[in-house]
Parts: C-alpha cells; sequence; structure tokens
C-alpha cells in the first residue's frame, strides 16, 4: 500500500491509474441524493476526512445499478462471477489533501463471493442481498432484499433524454475519483479512474426504502433533490494510499 501526494484533477479529469488492481463495469445506475447537514455525518466518515460539501451541504446517495466484468488486475473481467445487481448507501469525504472521495455505508450485492471479497479483502461493508433489475421501456425497477440484517428497497425509474452540460451539484455528485475507507485502523484512499458519466435525467417513479436507515444515516424527508440516470462506465482501480496522521 502506497503513501503519495495526490495529483491535481478536475470533475472530467480523473487521476490517472497506471497499475490497474481491479476493473469493473458499473452500468444501468440510477442516482439518489438527499441533501444533509454536514455535521450530522461526520462521525460516520474514517479518520482523517470530513463531509465534502457544496454551498455548506452535503449528501446521502442511494445508488443501484448492475456490475458487470468485475477482475484483478488490468483484466478481462469475469463474465459470469463478476455480474451481478449491487446497491449502495454512500456520503461524500474530503481528506487533507484534498482528494474527494466516497464512503460506503453499505454496499448489497447479489453475488456471494464478491460481497465476501469486498467486506474481507477491502473492508468495505458488504452484504449478501437478493437483488433485481428488470426494465419495461423507459422504467427500471431495482429491487433489493438483504437477508441479515433484514432490509429492502425498492424504486421505480423512467430515464430521460442526457443532459449536455451538467451543473455544478450533478458533478459534485458524481465526479468522484476514489473512495476513502478504515483500513486495519488507518484510513486510505483508493483512487478510480473512468470517463466522464454520461448521464440523463430522469424521474423517480416509486420509492420505498430501508437501506439508508439501516446504514445508520439520518433518514432524508421528502423526495430526492436529484434523480440522475447512466448507461454507465468502466471503472479501473488504484493502489490503497494510506493517509498520514498529518493529514
Amino acid at each position: 500500500m502506497e503513501t503519495m501526494a495526490a495529483e491535481a484533477v478536475t470533475p472530467s479529469t480523473p487521476r490517472p491509474v497506471r497499475r490497474p488492481t481491479m476493473v469493473q463495469g458499473w452500468y444501468d445506475l440510477t442516482f439518489l441524493h438527499w441533501p444533509v447537514e454536514p455535521e450530522r455525518v461526520a462521525g460516520l466518515l474514517p479518520a482523517g476526512t470530513r463531509p465534502d460539501t457544496l454551498d455548506g451541504v452535503t449528501y446521502v446517495g442511494l445508488v443501484p445499478f448492475l456490475m458487470r466484468g468485475t477482475g484483478f488486475g488490468p483484466g478481462p473481467g469475469l463474465p459470469y462471477l463478476g455480474t451481478f445487481c449491487e446497491t449502495n448507501v454512500r456520503l461524500y469525504s474530503v481528506d487533507g489533501l484534498g482528494r474527494r472521495g466516497v464512503v460506503f455505508r453499505s454496499l448489497d450485492s447479489a453475488r456471494l463471493l464478491p460481497a465476501l471479497v469486498g467486506r474481507y479483502g477491502f473492508r468495505l461493508p458488504y452484504l449478501w442481498s437478493a437483488m433485481r433489475l428488470r426494465r419495461d421501456g423507459d422504467a427500471i425497477t431495482y429491487t433489493c432484499r438483504r437477508r441479515c440484517p433484514v432490509a429492502a428497497s425498492r424504486a421505480v425509474v423512467r430515464t430521460g433524454p442526457p443532459i449536455a452540460e451538467p451543473s455544478p451539484l450533478e458533478h459534485f455528485l458524481t465526479a468522484r475519483w476514489g473512495l476513502h475507507v478504515t483500513w486495519h485502523g488507518r484510513t486510505a484512499h483508493l483512487p478510480t479512474e473512468h470517463p466522464p458519466w454520461p448521464l440523463h435525467r430522469a424521474e423517480l417513479v416509486d420509492l420505498d426504502d430501508e437501506l439508508v436507515a439501516a446504514a445508520g444515516v439520518p433518514v432524508p424527508s421528502g423526495p430526492p433533490v436529484s434523480v440522475l440516470w447512466s448507461p454507465g462506465v468502466k471503472v479501473r482501480f488504484g493502489t490503497p494510499e494510506l493517509l498520514r496522521h498529518s493529514e
């Protein structure tokens, strides 16, 4: 595991991953986001990070999608074991070097082996769940039933037109080139690289969710302030980098 300084990135330019440790494809994603006060989630983030904010507000996200082609190293990914539905509950973080990231509060996986590898190999909060993605024209239904502890989620969205130029909020919620995770008592940043998200407008038709509350995140009130859909991107993961104590 490396400890190194961050390179400058922009919302459309990720930090290059030169030696990929893992590849994945994230497809048919829906991003549902609600605002939350930073102080209400600061205690849920790894040491050395703080809530990342836009205009003084941070966000909690519920993101269901189809994982495809997961594999180690530069790939290629596995066609069967590497393809499954996943749903994550996420917060947004920044560390002392200015690296903006995602903090996963839960990751539900429809396949047991990747859930075990993610949980015990990468120290990510993976859980094994029964999940399904069903498409009917421009409507997509995501269902998740967690086995233990029991929790469920069902979201129905209708996909819309592509977004030519994402807003500052849409950049903030989706242009994330890494994640922060607690690794053997310390905090690590795991860099990721992928093309800019091809984002589309989307309409939330129905939502019945227990995953956000089960993740210990303050339960949002009202509908999400941002609903986006993307056909997806291919992703490369770099080498985890431990945060120095001064960070």
